[in-house]
């Protein structure tokens, strides 16, 4: 595969040998033994729009926590390991910020000497929620949210010499503010965490000509057999032709150089995604110059699928992948670690959760109001995993019944623009079907308004208006939770049912646990044969409700978290809590 050979020619800046190790914290994963500072998470972080060319700056840096109101930092505290928040014990660090203080970073890199004379871009994954950057001095970029890739061009501020200096301050109001920040908090209790603050997903650099492809849209049609791509170019690129290669099995499939807003390509008896088969095809394009030479390449890869309402043949309307019905059960995945936070360890270690997932059984996974980095997506897009996306919430909470909050202009604002770069960055994954704006009525607002919002960015997946509590009869599913459950809502004419959350059956494990008493869960057992027993209670009650009419369930959840024990797996992911055959031929009947 062309996006297999581009990883392969990814090389990491080093920033020195050293003899780091993790701070103590009460509970950490196997991986976290594997982590070298000269190379943390080396693997391309943008596997959809991939080039050859890029530096890791991920590993030590030097940092400093100081009052928000002071200017930069006259000395530094010590080294962080670069991406985990200042917060987690893979940081090297693990203090708390909180708002009344700034983050800062700072780094020397070199600019390898082949990119003379190109445009150096330097790309965030994810910074948590305010960030400032500075190259040699220059301020370059100012950026305002916590899950949302973004880039900054620092050509400019760079100088002749081999030295390139960085600095970068991230402030986060954490939940004194209103942006959406998920489930932290600055006193962690129940089922909310630890806060996350600065950067927490790969910082790389990458040289460009001024003609470039920015942004890149891929649209499947499954039914039509065309797949549309629509890239964003650089205002220099913008009247340039742009050459499009799809493979198939390593094989061309099709060859196009068009210089068309959209280009359509046909793919004749289209290969289809899903979880039982989740086949992708592979692509490349070109940019070509006026003075015939390549300008631009990316790669990357795409499936064909398609995700709809439909009636089935007892008269309920059901989610359709690829015109069929098949019940989607999966577990609420929080996407938290103990060692990192935020921040899987390793890429081997953020690609197991999913694929714990499917060995279990389920062919689905709810990401609970968290954005994860692009290569988790990658790997549900590799593995076969259907995902329902959640929109990280924040500022203030209604309870089952109550009308929806009124949000300041500023909150409004701040939401509705993260809400785009989630739907807009993540929109070319098969494997993110559903939309998720609200959970439990956290941060919700204008419900019927926002579901308009988000078809007019994506009118290729559907919208899961709020998953439980206040129902505004909106969007294309009627969303209800049940503790322990399981329950289902009434069938609709219009919109599909499903079982958003329902479980949650807590086992603590000793010595797997985040601390040793008062742990919580929804209900709690004391034995792994008891957790199995009611386990398999619940599963017996839901199987009957795929047939009245639910057409889809998620289960709390897939590993611990924090003092929460309602996981599937420990929170250290070293003990899956019940037999996985078993669970995996339960699960199973229901999809």
């Amino acid at each position: 595969m062309v996006m297999l050979i581009l990883i392969s020619q990814s090389c990491t800046v080093e920033s020195g040998k050293s003899d780091w190790k993790p701070a103590e914290g009460p509970l950490f994963t196997r991986w976290s033994g594997e982590l070298v500072p000269e190379n943390i998470l080396p693997e391309y972080p943008r596997p959809q729009l991939e080039r050859t060319e890029w530096l890791n700056l991920n590993g030590l840096w030097d940092y400093a926590i100081v009052p928000s109101g002071n200017e930069k930092p006259l000395e530094w505290d010590g080294k962080i390991l670069v991406p985990f928040a200042a917060e987690s014990a893979l940081s090297g660090v693990k203090r708390e910020v909180g708002p009344e203080n700034r983050l800062w970073y700072h780094r020397q890199f070199e600019i390898p000497a082949s990119w003379k004379g190109k445009q150096i871009l330097l790309n965030f994954g994810a910074s948590d929620w305010e960030t400032k950057v500075w190259i040699n001095g220059t301020e370059t970029g100012y950026h305002r949210g916590g899950y949302d890739a973004f880039t900054f061009d620092i050509t400019d501020a760079l100088t002749g010499k081999t030295k390139q200096e960085i600095l970068i301050a991230v402030w986060d109001p954490v939940d004194q503010g209103t942006q959406p920040r998920g489930k932290q908090v600055l006193h962690p209790h129940g089922i909310w965490y630890t806060s996350v603050t600065g950067i927490w997903q790969t910082v790389w650099i990458e040289p460009v000509n001024s003609e470039y492809i920015k942004t890149l849209r891929i649209v499947p049609d499954i039914d039509q057999e065309t797949v549309t791509f629509i890239p964003g170019l650089s205002q220099d690129a913008a009247v340039l032709p742009v050459k499009v290669e799809i493979f198939k099995d390593n094989e061309t499939v099709i060859e196009l150089i068009s210089d068309e807003a959209a280009i359509v390509l046909p793919v004749k008896d289209p290969v289809l995604w899903s979880p039982g088969h989740p086949f992708l095809y592979t692509f490349r394009l070109e940019m070509t110059g006026n003075n015939g030479e390549v300008t631009d390449r990316v790669a990357g890869y795409f499936g064909m699928r398609k995700i709809s309402l439909g009636e089935d043949e007892k008269g309920f309307t059901r989610i359709m992948l690829n015109d069929e019905f098949i019940f989607q059960f999966g577990p609420l995945d929080q996407g938290w670690w103990p060692d990192g936070l935020y921040t899987a360890p390793t890429d081997e270690a953020l690609k197991y959760d999913i694929e714990v997932t499917k060995k279990l059984g389920f062919n689905m996974i709810r990401k609970h109001v968290k954005i994860e980095p692009e290569r988790w997506y990658y790997w549900c897009d590799r593995l076969g995993i259907l995902v329902w996306q959640d929109m990280p919430s924040g500022d203030q909470y209604i309870g089952h019944d109550d009308p929806d909050i009124t949000r300041s202009e500023e909150s409004e604002k701040q939401f509705k623009y993260e809400l785009t770069n989630l739907v807009k960055n993540h929109f070319n994954h098969p494997s993110i079907i559903i939309w998720v704006p609200f959970n439990e009525g956290w941060g919700q607002f204008k419900t019927g308004e926002i579901v308009d919002f988000i078809r007019k960015l994506d009118t290729t997946r559907l919208v899961n208006p709020a998953s439980g509590w206040a129902d505004r009869k909106a969007g294309d599913i009627r969303d209800i939770h049940a503790y322990p459950g399981p329950a289902m809502p009434e069938p609709e004419d219009t919109r599909a049912i499903v079982l958003g959350e329902f479980g949650g059956l807590g086992l603590p494990l000793e010595g797997h646990t985040w601390q040793e008493k008062d742990n919580w869960g929804y209900r709690n057992y004391t034995s792994q044969d008891e957790l199995m027993e009611a386990y398999s209670k619940l599963i017996m009650e839901l199987m009957p409700m795929a047939d009245k009419g639910l057409s889809a369930a998620v289960y709390t959840q897939t590993t611990d978290v924090e003092i929460e024990v309602n996981g599937l797996m420990t929170y250290d992911r070293a003990v899956i809590k019940m037999d996985p055959e078993k669970l995996f031929n339960m699960n199973r009947r229901n999809n």
